[in-house]
C-alpha cells in the first residue's frame, strides 16, 4: 500500500492548531529549539490528546509518520 503525503497544514488541523503558513511558522519559531533529550510527543507544549496523536502516528508508522518526523526535525 502506498503511503499518503500529508502537508503540515493537515497535521496542524489534526492537532487542532491554526494551520495557515504564518501560524505554522510562528508555532515552530515559538517552540524551537526543542531539547534533543525530549521526545516530540513529550514536549510540554502539547495537550495530552495532541501528544497521544503524535505518539500513535509514529508507533503505528501510520501515513502521518513522515510529516510528524518532519515536524520533529523542524522543532530541533
Amino acid at each position: 500500500m502506498e503511503k499518503s503525503f500529508h502537508p503540515f497544514s493537515e497535521l496542524f488541523l489534526q492537532l487542532g492548531l491554526p494551520s495557515d503558513g504564518n501560524s505554522i511558522k510562528a508555532f515552530i519559531d515559538r517552540h524551537a529549539p526543542l531539547d534533543e533529550a525530549i521526545e516530540l510527543a513529550d514536549a510540554p507544549f502539547w495537550t495530552p490528546s495532541q501528544a497521544r496523536l503524535l505518539r500513535d502516528e509514529l508507533l503505528l508508522d501510520a501515513d502521518w509518520a513522515e510529516i510528524v518526523d518532519q515536524l520533529n526535525k523542524d522543532l530541533r
